[in-house]
């Protein structure tokens, strides 16, 4: 979902989960539940409420977890993947500053963007 930055994204989830519906079937998957992993920014009780009537079960951090794990010595969180992602995306000037006027365009442009770091990503390895 695109829309300003003074919106939260715990409010966009039933819109992110609906408009992608799709995908979850194109997968074909043989299971009773999909899973949702959300961080602590989603722990809201309508968002739960909202993940469990779309037919996931949600893993939502709640506030204070992580301090608890590090007096257990568990492994933190792996954030780093997705804030590389958006690293990587911020690398193209097109998509770090929206230029286009049309969602449409923009979001041709990310796809594009995405395209080529997979072909990036493939081609290093060989």
């Amino acid at each position: 979902m695109v829309v300003g930055a003074n919106v939260h994204d715990s409010r966009l989830v039933g819109l992110t989960i609906k408009n992608n519906s799709d995908l979850f079937s194109m997968f074909n998957i043989c299971t009773d539940s999909y899973h949702l992993c959300l961080d602590k920014g989603y722990d809201y009780p309508r968002v739960h409420e909202e993940v469990y009537s779309y037919g996931f079960e949600s893993h939502i951090r709640s506030r204070g977890e992580e301090k608890i794990e590090k007096q257990e010595g568990l492994h933190p969180a792996r954030r780093w993947v997705v804030e590389r992602t958006f690293a990587w995306l911020k690398g193209f000037r097109g998509i770090r500053t929206r230029y286009c006027h049309y969602l449409s365009t923009f979001i041709a442009f990310v796809k594009l963007a995405c395209a080529i770091i997979v072909f990036r990503k493939i081609y290093a390895k060989q």
